[in-house]
């Protein structure tokens, strides 16, 4: 039993965390409409006609596309810093990411994801 003890601690703390941060929000929330809430928030000049406005997709693709790439790029810091003492199932293992990342990237390019329209 005192293996799980550390266990149903962390637990227990973790759910007292997200329960008191939920409470907390709800009883110190306002509760009566502001009407600066409710004003133009951008440039603040009221807006004319339809203020729904679509952007393309191709923006939000470009920054998944960069955060990806970013990302995956980090687990190639502690490979090269252990370079030149690893054994070969490791440099092949990271032959075999890399390539993962380069099949990735030529998929995108193939859809047409680089270019900019």
């Amino acid at each position: 039993m005192s293996d799980w003890a550390g266990v149903f601690i962390f637990f227990t703390v973790a759910v007292v965390f997200g329960a008191g941060g939920i409470l907390t929000s709800f009883l110190i929330q306002p509760r009566r409409a502001n009407p600066v809430k409710m004003e133009e928030y951008e440039c603040g000049v009221p807006t004319i006609g339809p203020t729904w406005v679509q952007f393309r997709t191709s923006y939000f693709l470009y920054a998944l596309l960069f955060v990806i790439f970013d990302v995956e790029t980090i687990y190639l810091y502690p490979w090269a810093v252990r370079f030149n003492n690893m054994q070969i199932f490791t440099f092949i293992e990271m032959i075999i990411f890399i390539f993962i990342l380069i099949v990735g990237l030529w998929y995108a390019w193939k859809e047409g994801a680089l270019e900019w329209k």
